[in-house]
């Protein structure tokens, strides 16, 4: 199935009709208020007194381009430094940040540790000193850095096997990804292990510079697996105080160590079963194995529906801990990317969007609508922008003038058209031939162990030699899908 292009939808009235024809009650302004009183160009003031310039938010973007030792590497400077000229005021982690080895997502992943935190000062330093020299002044922006441990979808040394860490036995995602019955589960002796990895992170990146880090609880990786961990035994399990144990812990861990820093969490608010490939190559649901729970934020009688009941005592826990910020995604991007990130072309090992991404895009801003009413005061960062495209802006707006998120996150836009918020908060036409049209180069590439970037619309990709290693992958993707 094709489903029009948001290219297409030229007026407000286009974009109003093909919304109707869909059945969403997905709010935009037809008209983008302009100056220093605008809805996105507010100030936001944390509890603590630290002023945040304006409502837009750079979400962490791994790019697979770190050393194999974790450094940073001249891309990923790169990167950093188009996050610095974006204008967006708060920057969420940046990148994804291994706490040791073990954890890294794939070989390439940076990793903090005593061995590259001068690197990974001089990463924020270049950020910080391109905002200054487009901006004046880098007081009214907030950087964090997220932290992190893959789980099960740890890939952590070259060549980029599969070697998970796994809190519990899933039956989908075990057969998915080949799991025997007999495969070792993650200990609470080593869990306690890893809490004290996650404390001297943190405490490493405050001495460097950053001013929160991010106890990541998204996308499937372990963070979220703990919450999902229904079924394991002992104090990491079974009960809702159980499954956030390891959160507190850290917490606890990091108000002693490096009582000064913020805590952030991004959370995955709901999740979903795998999808797969069907007949016609469109995404479809796995069937469902038996009625038990293994997806947070989902009905347990029908997990394609999402249920944040304890979505919202997630967030209460974080009020409670006196977590404030709190960045809103939802599924994971290895066995239901649709739901995470909406586009209308596939990742090389995926499937067609079984629904017309908008639909995507409004599930998400629905949710963190309600999350952000039942815990207002919190910081909440909303999610699935970047499929907008044209509409991105006048969606914003509209999200933040009527309160149902408080920043704008901005991932895969910020490869191809870094300066869109900047363009946006001062009236510029925007430029179209920068927008993310949601081609997923960006994944396809990094699938097939290549550097991680905007291959269509940004030149440096484009004309680089890892560009035509990535033609042909996706030669042999358009094979498979016809």
């Amino acid at each position: 199935m094709r489903y029009p292009r948001m290219a297409q939808l030229r007026t407000p009235q286009d974009f109003q009709t093909r919304l109707d024809e869909l059945d969403l009650e997905l709010g935009f302004d037809a008209e983008m208020q302009r100056g220093p009183d605008a809805p996105l160009a507010q100030s936001y003031t944390l509890r603590d007194g630290f002023r945040i310039g304006n409502r837009f938010c750079v979400q962490p973007m791994e790019g697979w381009d770190g050393s194999m030792d974790g450094k940073p590497s001249e891309n990923t400077f790169r990167r950093w430094e188009r996050f610095g000229i974006s204008g967006a005021k708060l920057v969420w982690g940046g990148e994804a940040t291994a706490v040791r080895h073990d954890g890294r997502a794939n070989p390439h992943q940076l990793i903090i540790s005593e061995y590259t935190l001068s690197e990974l000062e001089a990463l924020r330093q270049t950020l910080v000193d391109a905002h200054i020299s487009h901006f004046g002044t880098a007081d009214d922006l907030l950087i964090g850095l997220q932290l992190t441990h893959s789980g099960r979808f740890s890939r952590p040394t070259a060549g980029g096997a599969l070697e998970p860490t796994i809190l519990y036995h899933h039956p989908y995602l075990d057969e998915k990804y080949g799991l025997p019955p007999n495969y070792s589960v993650i200990s609470d002796g080593e869990i306690e292990m890893l809490v004290a990895d996650f404390v001297r992170a943190a405490k490493q990146a405050y001495e460097i510079g950053f001013q929160f880090v991010d106890l990541k609880h998204c996308h499937g990786y372990l963070g979220h697996e703990f919450l999902t961990a229904y079924s394991r035994s002992g104090k990491y399990g079974g009960s809702f105080e159980n499954r956030t144990r390891f959160l507190r812990e850290i917490v606890t861990g990091i108000r002693t160590e490096a009582p000064n820093l913020r805590i952030g969490v991004r959370l995955s608010a709901f999740d979903m079963p795998p999808f797969r490939p069907g007949a016609d190559m469109a995404g479809e649901p796995v069937e469902l194995l038996d009625e038990r729970r293994y997806w947070f934020g989902a009905e347990q009688a029908n997990p394609f529906s999402f249920d944040l009941e304890e979505t919202v005592r997630f967030l209460e826990l974080l009020d409670a801990l006196h977590i404030e910020l709190v960045n809103v995604t939802a599924g994971s991007p290895y066995y239901c990317h649709h739901i995470q990130r909406p586009a209308l072309f596939p990742p090389s090992d995926g499937y067609q969007p079984p629904e017309d991404p908008l639909v995507g895009v409004a599930r998400q801003i629905e949710a963190t609508a309600r999350l952000k009413a039942h815990v207002p005061n919190l910081l909440m960062v909303g999610t699935a922008y970047s499929y907008l495209q044209e509409w991105l802006p006048n969606v914003a707006q509209y999200v933040v003038r009527t309160g149902q998120a408080d920043f704008i996150g901005l991932g895969r836009m910020m490869l191809s058209y870094p300066e869109m918020p900047v363009d946006i908060l001062t009236g510029k036409t925007l430029q179209r031939k920068s927008i993310c049209r949601t081609f997923s180069d960006c994944t396809t590439a990094p699938r097939n162990g290549l550097v991680s970037g905007c291959f269509p619309l940004d030149a440096y990709y484009k004309e680089s030699p890892v560009a035509e290693t990535l033609k042909t992958a996706k030669a042999q993707m358009k094979e498979k899908f016809e």
